[in-house]
């Protein structure tokens, strides 16, 4: 367009010219020339802007992509902050847990330390009553609990017979419950155990009389003792409520017997021989006499005992097979 107008000025401008005779054609030429020097210098002017219009064109390009790599990167660095803000989150719920977890912990170490010698528990014989009706661990005279099951010895035949008898610890009236081990048909074990129940419902355990045999001899009365002598103190056998996170002695004479025990759950389900139950307490049991040896037991509400499970220091598993009645 430019360059049209240029010309158009030129031959306008030779136009003008009369070409009368007298004229010198000499000085028509020089104008012409010096027209086309400013038609050249002219052009070379739009070329030099159409260059500069160019390279603004590439470099308006060349923003445009870093702007949109600028775009990318804000992109990409808000996405980097939403993650993190999310794991600062999942972080804040996770150290908020391991509070909740430390708390619990500091508890059942609390309730621990109350269980560590010097462990003292007085007894008052006017807070128990005459029966052991627990839910999870009822006692009725004439009853017979009948146990079988694999140990690392062979099979095993355990009888646990609840007596008409009793038994005074620490002017306690206890029900006496003999428990018989066969294994591989041949006795092995007898013991009298001795339990009272509390006003609360709380199983009280008062001691044990044991003797184990070998082809039909006493070898050893080791574990045999009796709360009240030579510093024995009884513990309990099982809650009358028991709750999830419970730790509780079930028995104290040091370096004879020292069971423990933790209420883990109380909606457990199991099948043994006897029948299928649910809503089973499961406690988690082990002695301070053998570490490493922890058992998990299964307590049928109006049963009691069902399973034994050995979950570290062995594989064993003793099931109820049979619950006999005495006939009045």
């Amino acid at each position: 367009m430019v360059t049209m107008l240029v010309l158009g000025l030129v031959f306008g401008s030779i136009a003008g010219y009369s070409l009368a005779p007298k004229e010198d054609t000499t000085v028509i030429e020089k104008r012409i020339t010096q027209l086309e020097g400013q038609l050249s210098a002219l052009n070379n002017q739009i070329a030099e802007k159409d260059r500069v219009i160019s390279e603004l064109q590439i470099r308006l390009s060349e923003n445009d992509a870093q702007v949109a790599n600028l775009e990318a990167q804000i992109a990409e660095k808000d996405a980097a902050i939403s993650r993190l803000q999310t794991n600062l989150t999942k972080k804040d719920d996770q150290i908020a847990d391991l509070e909740g977890q430390i708390s619990t912990l500091q508890e059942k170490v609390n309730e621990l330390k109350k269980l560590v010698p010097p462990y003292r528990m007085e007894i008052d014989p006017a807070n128990f009553v005459g029966r052991v009706d627990n839910r999870f661990f009822p006692l009725t005279p004439g009853t017979t609990f009948v146990y079988e099951g694999e140990t690392a010895d062979g099979t095993v035949h355990t009888e646990d017979y609840v007596t008409h008898e009793t038994k005074q610890v620490l002017g306690v009236t206890c029900v006496v419950v003999r428990n018989r081990v066969i294994e591989n048909g041949d006795l092995v074990e007898e013991t009298f155990d001795w339990y009272a129940q509390d006003k609360d419902g709380n199983v009280w355990y008062f001691g044990e009389d044991a003797k184990e045999y070998e082809a039909g001899v006493v070898v050893s009365t080791e574990g045999s003792w009796k709360a009240g002598v030579d510093g024995a103190m009884p513990g309990i056998i099982m809650e009358a409520n028991p709750q999830v996170g419970d730790f509780y002695r079930q028995e104290y004479y040091k370096g004879e017997a020292e069971d423990m025990a933790e209420v883990l759950s109380l909606t457990e389900s199991a099948s043994v021989i006897y029948g299928s139950f649910d809503n089973l307490l499961m406690t988690r049991e082990w002695t301070l006499l053998e570490p490493g040896v922890v058992e998990h037991k299964y307590y049928a509400p109006g049963v009691g005992l069902i399973l034994e499970i050995m979950v570290e220091g062995g594989s064993e598993r003793v099931e109820l097979v049979e619950i006999t009645t005495e006939h009045v």
